[in-house]
């Protein structure tokens, strides 16, 4: 049984950070290299094969607005920073499950949102602009309708207002545009292969060294009663 078909079997209407993005990963959409602990003992292991430094996240489907609630630490450099953040987000965290993802740290200062929603009439809709933090603030994103082609997804970049970020500015790397056009064009074929996937949240996916890198997904989907059962193929 796939990610998506399991947590609609058990009645959830959203997957975690850590299940999203596997979800991403099977359609080739880069992630970041990460690990799911329960202990002290699976934390030294993952910290080891992922390097410092790192960022460490309380992950549960039902956590909303992790950063407000303490849930993240980032910049973490030894062992040590790793156990007593993972000790403090486990304190923080009031569900039975309390895992934590072990993340590598992805350095960039560019930071963009993508994602999907599905229209109850036109179907899956793909998103693109301008990420991170000030998301909603900045509200420089476009739409469009998937599937869509290698056209469509260089045009939408092309048409956000902040869309000089992607170029070679103040000595960063340009954006690959390319891959970042394959990232918006997988997006699509999720929500067309899937019907039980209501949306999809990338935000942030960061450029770094020129390529962009999810750092962090949600994907919601469909109530039971209004999903049609699609499996999908990949996840």
């Amino acid at each position: 049984m796939n990610i998506l078909t399991k947590a609609a079997a058990e009645g959830r209407t959203a997957l975690s950070e850590y299940e999203s993005k596997q979800v991403l990963s099977a359609y080739q959409i880069p992630v970041t290299r990460e690990c799911l602990v329960y202990d002290e003992k699976e934390l030294i292991s993952a910290a080891q094969k992922i390097s410092c430094p790192l960022v460490l996240k309380g992950c549960d489907p039902e956590i909303a607005h992790k950063t407000e609630k303490g849930l993240i630490k980032a910049d973490i450099r030894n062992e040590g920073e790793a156990i007593a953040a993972f000790k403090e987000i486990q304190e923080s965290m009031s569900g039975v499950n309390r895992a934590v993802i072990v993340q590598e740290m992805i350095i960039g200062k560019r930071e963009l949102v993508a994602g999907m929603v599905r229209d109850s009439q036109f179907g899956p809709s793909v998103m693109f602009g301008i990420g991170g933090i000030f998301t909603e603030i900045f509200n420089d994103v476009i739409f469009r309708i998937a599937p869509l082609d290698k056209q469509d997804a260089l045009e939408m970049m092309h048409e956000i207002r902040g869309h000089g970020i992607l170029s070679n500015i103040r000595g960063m790397m340009a954006a690959d545009l390319e891959q970042l056009s394959n990232i918006l064009i997988r997006i699509g074929q999720i929500g067309i292969e899937n019907e039980m996937v209501k949306e999809i949240d990338i935000n942030p996916i960061i450029i770094s060294k020129g390529r962009g890198v999810a750092v962090d997904a949600m994907i919601v989907l469909e109530t039971p009663n209004k999903s049609k059962g699609n499996n999908g193929k990949h996840s």
